[in-house]
């Protein structure tokens, strides 16, 4: 069974309260091995990070302010408590960050200054930033161009957009995240010929759970909720649009995601799955 990493999992989510150790374990027998647990909000990443001390051989985690969450409070005090959040060993990049002109929860001139303020605060402190743009390609590449060559990394979380911009991220050297939103043949078909495109080496794999159910799961789970054992889905998935063996998609995916992360080879244990 090839290992995987999932980069990005929602694992604070309430849907996950009543069965968590569960949840583990089925990512455990699936091959997941290590899960990013995100953080979109101060709240979230503080449970990210509490999350994280209980299951220290499986989770890292990311710092940071959802586009969506950018108007929720006084900012200046966020991107401290971010700051101080990141100077734990187990967050391994700020984000949730970016721009959501899909949505607007928030003002977009408020979330272009909160997703400076994130790339501002990734460089100074040498992490990777965890992305998000969705209906902003043209204001969000042009705050990431100005700031990639101060970042260490950045990964394109859950890249949903067309080649036009896929060609511009991979220009600024991001790694691109591919969710189960390639699965869903109503909104994700314009994926399935970008994938070739993308290099080993910069091609990551992701949930995003409990979102993105993948469709083509076979049999299909009894309720909507996404989770880490379904991961080898969209690994199928984007073998299959690659013309890739899916052993090799896993094996340079999960070099990919140990590298940008600065992640060691770890495994889930019994021990681990039993924690929380």
């Amino acid at each position: 069974m090839p290992e995987l990493i999932d980069i990005g999992a929602n694992l604070t989510h309430e849907s996950f309260a009543a069965d968590l150790a569960q949840v583990i374990a089925r990512a455990q027998a699936a091959g997941v091995v290590q899960i990013g647990i995100t953080g979109a909000d101060l709240a979230g990443s503080r449970a990210a990070l509490a999350l994280a001390a209980d299951l220290p051989d499986v989770a890292f985690t990311t710092a940071g302010i959802h586009p969506h969450h950018s108007a929720d409070g006084p900012l200046g005090p966020a991107i401290a408590e971010i700051a101080e959040l990141a100077q734990a060993p187990a967050v391994r990049a700020i984000g949730e960050t970016g721009l959501d002109y899909h949505r607007d929860f928030a003002p977009r001139s408020t979330q272009r200054v909160a997703f400076e303020a994130q790339l501002e605060l990734a460089a100074a402190v040498g992490l990777p930033v965890f992305l998000h743009q969705r209906d902003a390609h043209a204001d969000f590449l042009a705050l990431l161009s100005r700031w990639r060559h101060r970042l260490v990394d950045a990964v394109v979380h859950c890249f949903t957009a067309d080649g036009e911009a896929l060609a511009a991220y991979l220009d600024l050297d991001c790694h691109i995240g591919i969710t189960g939103w390639v699965c869903d043949e109503r909104r994700g078909a314009h994926l399935v010929p970008l994938l070739p495109r993308i290099p080993a080496g910069r091609l990551l794999l992701e949930t995003d759970a409990p979102y993105l159910l993948p469709r083509t799961l076979r049999p299909r789970p009894r309720g909507r909720r996404n989770e880490p054992a379904y991961l080898p889905e969209v690994l199928r998935v984007v073998a299959a649009a690659r013309g890739e063996a899916e052993a090799a998609l896993a094996a340079h995916t999960t070099a990919t995601a140990r590298r940008c992360f600065r992640l060691q080879p770890q495994a889930l244990s019994a021990t681990s799955a039993g924690a929380v």
